[in-house]
């Protein structure tokens, strides 16, 4: 007998917390502070936002962060906390199939047990959106590559018809379809916020629906109630804490004055909960 991979317990708890109507609920953190936060609040899971990271580590998002570094951050980060831990790898952070199975298995070593990996393209002169059977085969890799570890993998292929501009609900559908027939576990949906449009896709995707949700979105309790399955808040934490050290760096500097820094956590607490084990 086989031993077991020692995340594979871990990856099937994190794939039972997807659930059409109760849905996890993930603000996104992005270093081992936030995450060490995010779960103190009480969230069941950490998932990195990709470009909280990338920011992180002084890099713009969009594919221009290297793996390794990435990586490493996520290693970091899966070992600060408890929970189970789900990286966004970008688009796989590789050229071919080949590169996107060898990311997961550097995802499985830094100890995550989730992925995100999207369809968008970023080179200038390209389409926004991969070819459909290209990013169908690039996560078909990634799912082998898992299944040969033997780590039920939750392999979250998101879609980035709305945020990109690039098509509406049918033409999601038809691309969520090809990349759950590849494989994926779960389909993220970025972009699309509006209650019609959310229902249409919970009701026509068979695969657990992930919506980006922030200011100006429904709350949690009416996406649950449309049937979405897991909400994250993208890479909102992060633009949030930089507004208030803009803020309150621009406050200091210019007029003397320190009220944006009112309301902070307390430094004890603080100390505390970065001074646990994990």
């Amino acid at each position: 007998m086989t031993n077991q991979h020692p995340l594979h317990d871990r990856a099937l708890a994190f794939r039972a917390l997807h659930v059409p109507g109760r849905p996890l609920v993930l603000p996104n953190a992005w270093d081992l502070a936030s995450a060490r936060l995010v779960e103190d609040a009480g969230a069941a899971a950490v998932a990195t936002t990709s470009a909280g990271l990338a920011w992180a580590l002084g890099t713009a998002d969009g594919d221009r962060l290297e793996r390794d570094r990435a990586l490493g951050a996520v290693a970091g980060i899966a070992a600060a906390v408890r929970v189970p831990v789900s990286a966004d790898v970008e688009s796989g952070y590789a050229a071919d199939p080949a590169g996107v199975g060898d990311t997961v298995r550097a995802v499985l070593a830094a100890g995550a047990v989730g992925i995100n990996i999207e369809d968008a393209l970023y080179e200038p002169g390209t389409d926004p959106l991969r070819p459909v059977a290209e990013q169908a085969e690039r996560i078909a890799a990634a799912r082998q590559a898992a299944d040969a570890e033997g780590v039920p993998l939750f392999v979250n292929a998101r879609v980035d018809t709305f945020l990109r501009g690039a098509g509406g609900v049918d033409l999601t559908l038809e691309r969520a379809a090809a990349f759950v027939a590849a494989g994926a576990d779960g389909v993220f949906v970025p972009g699309a916020v509006d209650p019609e449009t959310v229902k249409l896709l919970a009701d026509g995707i068979d695969a657990p629906l992930n919506i980006m949700a922030g200011p100006g979105a429904p709350a949690v309790a009416e996406l649950a109630a449309l049937g979405v399955a897991r909400i994250s808040a993208g890479a909102s934490l992060p633009q949030a804490v930089h507004a208030l050290t803009r803020r309150a760096a621009r406050e200091l500097l210019e007029h003397g004055t320190y009220d944006a820094l009112a309301g902070g956590l307390d430094y004890g607490d603080l100390n505390a909960l970065f001074g646990r084990e994990r």
